[in-house]
């Protein structure tokens, strides 16, 4: 998939990735961990009927802007986290398939080389979605009090660090490392397969080359793999929103026994909160990461396998 272990374009084509997905995605998200954490507490009843319902109480409330809250963070956070992830991801594939033949996709090359790369950029998603969900989570409609409200992502990772020390800003972690070790072995596998199959059937035809072409097959096999990827690892979300928006600091960060202790509360239901808006978001926005990802690697001049 690179030139060699050792080239950086692959990691200058996945940055790009990281990009357009927060451009076209965080609206989605905010409104995705808005339902997740206001709509799995305990006091009260649903806050939000769905993701329109959110939504549109966020732009009558904030205006576009409350949309975008926490994306300075997203921005930062998910270029690193692109960049490292399509990179980690090209290399430990060439590494592993060595002299193997190229006859298709190999499930035993995709999975671990996408486990990896999602194990590493845990480590780099964790304090930057700590910052960015309690980001999120503040507005108009925000359980969160005034006075324990931040201005400013970087004033969220301050205090964060004050409050809480260097583990604080690292809550979530455990939730982090299983949804972005499933979720990205789910994505590719399933974008790699449908890659292949939709060129094998093109082969020979009049389709077979163009950036439309590949534009349309990036968009179709970004977007499922991205609906696939996230109806997997909804729960762990979930409970990563619930463990890093936390306002007590001995609030438990086992995802397991959180999922738990949300289905005694809220049910199959409660696990799955923002369901609507994240597999609304998934399509575009990994649509746009592939897209980007491919054009970039187009441009850069590294040939795909």
């Amino acid at each position: 998939m690179g030139e060699g272990l050792g080239s950086y374009k692959e990691y200058v084509a996945g940055m790009n990735a990281g990009l357009a997905t927060v451009a076209v995605g965080h609206p989605f998200d905010t409104v995705k961990v808005k339902l997740q954490k206001h709509n799995t507490e305990v006091q009260g009843t649903l806050r939000y009927k769905n993701g329109l319902h959110c939504a549109s109480r966020i732009l009558q409330t904030e205006g576009v802007k409350g949309l975008y809250r926490g994306a300075t963070s997203s921005f930062l956070g998910m270029a690193f986290e692109s960049s490292l992830m399509f990179g980690i991801y090209s290399q430990a594939k060439l590494f592993l398939r060595g002299n193997l033949p190229d006859d298709g996709p190999r499930p035993e090359i995709i999975v671990p080389s996408a486990m990896f790369g999602g194990a590493i950029i845990s480590f780099v998603l964790c304090p930057t979605e700590l910052v960015k969900c309690r980001m999120q989570i503040q507005g108009t409609d925000s359980l969160v009090p005034n006075f324990r409200r931040y201005t400013s992502p970087l004033d969220c990772a301050v205090q964060t660090l004050k409050n809480e020390g260097v583990t604080g800003i690292f809550r979530g972690g455990s939730a982090t490392l299983l949804r972005e070790c499933t979720g990205n072995a789910v994505f590719f596998t399933v974008y790699e397969y449908l890659r292949y199959h939709i060129h094998s059937r093109l082969e020979g035809s009049k389709l077979k080359a163009g950036y439309l072409v590949d534009m349309g097959i990036g968009v179709l096999t970004g977007g499922l793999g991205g609906i696939a990827c996230w109806s997997a690892i909804l729960p762990f979300d979930v409970a990563k929103t619930i463990i890093q928006t936390s306002p007590d600091k001995a609030t438990e960060t086992n995802p397991l026994k959180v999922l738990r202790s949300i289905h005694k509360r809220a049910g199959v239901k409660g696990c799955y909160a923002g369901l609507g808006p994240t597999i609304v978001r998934a399509f575009p926005a990994n649509a746009a990461a592939i897209v980007a990802w491919e054009l970039s690697m187009k441009l850069l001049g590294i040939k795909r396998d």
